[in-house]
């Protein structure tokens, strides 16, 4: 897929122009497939229309992130996942019929302690859904990680699964029906956290973030309705690459970045939906002080990683301390999907300069 200079120039926009400096400084019915449009036109006349949406916004609120375990003897939790299939926009102008788990991108985030037990109920309720679904999760021991038990088509009776968490750790959970890479790409993907018994250190904020590629029948910044191209996704060519289901859905430009304050220790734990691309995320303007690679909560962190590769399939977590205000922009450094495809996301830190550490007022 080529990238237009309207294109590029749209998603510089939602960067900002401090980005660009910042980053400068750092280098159905009628038998189609769900997602696509079988009366959708596959000449050189451009995209139909823009379609309307069904909500304002799809990208997961990084904030939301269930509290630490405070139990410390095996408990039992019920749990409901719901698919709703939706229609959104990526960026001003260009949709997509998105596949979610509860309405959001990445889907809610799940908080256990090893030992407890998951009771979950599965859900694709007919009036929100055209196909099959299923739920796969990393962190259970059975078939499919619980997707043979969990495939129901809309109107179903609600699918039923009981698991114990075995595995510490955080790991993904994705949709895994036959055509699992379509699925996922259009958001079918979220995290679930499983405690060591001893638990994880404690710090001020914890962010969630999910990364995945977005395969379409049309251009980067094309105004207009896209769905979902099986040939490009079979090429591996996504037209975006997105962190919570939109170009810069979580800065300024978008719903708002998150906000921290000088002083604290976060720690972003962040889902690699793919299908497909791994990515190199990295903090711009700090490092991980402390960073547990694909998601390894039993052995000891790494320290100060400045860029790590997260499989797509995984969710990883790192900490950072916060010395300094500014933005801290979340971003895949195979940087062509920042600049051209909108693979960023913001973290602003507010509180008073430190000019021992940082000073650029000289």
């Amino acid at each position: 897929m080529t990238t237009t200079t309207a294109t590029r120039r749209t998603v510089m926009q939602t960067i900002g122009a401090t980005g660009a400096i910042a980053l400068a400084g750092c280098l159905d019915t009628d038998g189609s497939e769900p997602g696509t449009d079988a009366n959708a036109s596959t000449d050189d006349t451009g995209l139909p229309p823009a379609a309307a949406v069904d909500v304002d916004r799809i990208a997961a609120d990084p904030t939301d992130v269930p509290p630490p375990v405070d139990w410390d003897e095996p408990r039992t939790h019920e749990l409901t996942l719901e698919t709703v299939e939706l229609t959104a926009e990526v960026e001003p102008g260009v949709t997509v019929d998105f596949m979610t788990y509860d309405g959001q991108i990445p889907g809610p985030m799940i908080r256990v302690r090893e030992g407890d037990t998951v009771d979950l109920t599965f859900e694709v309720p007919d009036e929100h859904n055209k196909t099959t679904h299923n739920v796969d999760f990393h962190a259970v021991y059975g078939p499919g990680g619980g997707a043979v038990a969990t495939t129901i088509s809309p109107g179903d009776d609600p699918a039923r699964l009981r698991f114990k968490a075995m595995f510490p750790g955080v790991h993904i959970y994705h949709c895994a029906i036959p055509a699992m890479d379509q699925h996922i790409s259009l958001g079918m993907f979220g995290a679930i956290l499983v405690e060591p018994e001893d638990g994880i250190p404690q710090v001020d904020r914890e962010f969630y973030f999910g990364q995945h590629e977005l395969y379409t029948d049309g251009d980067t910044g094309e105004e207009g309705h896209h769905h979902f191209d099986f040939d490009a996704a079979a090429d591996e060519d996504p037209t975006y690459v997105l962190l919570n289901g939109g170009v810069g859905a979580i800065t300024e430009d978008g719903h708002g970045p998150v906000t921290a304050a000088v002083g604290e220790t976060v720690r972003v734990y962040f889902a690699n939906g793919g299908p497909n691309a791994t990515s190199a995320l990295h903090p711009i303007g700090n490092v991980w002080s402390r960073y547990y690679r694909d998601g390894d909560l039993l052995t000891a962190p790494a320290r100060n990683v400045e860029t790590s590769p997260v499989a797509p399939g995984t969710v990883t977590a790192g900490e950072m301390e916060l010395h300094v205000p500014g933005p801290i922009k979340i971003v895949d450094h195979a940087l062509s999907r920042v600049v051209q495809k909108g693979a960023i996301a913001v973290i602003d830190v507010e509180g008073e300069p430190n000019p021992e550490i940082y000073d650029d007022d000289l």
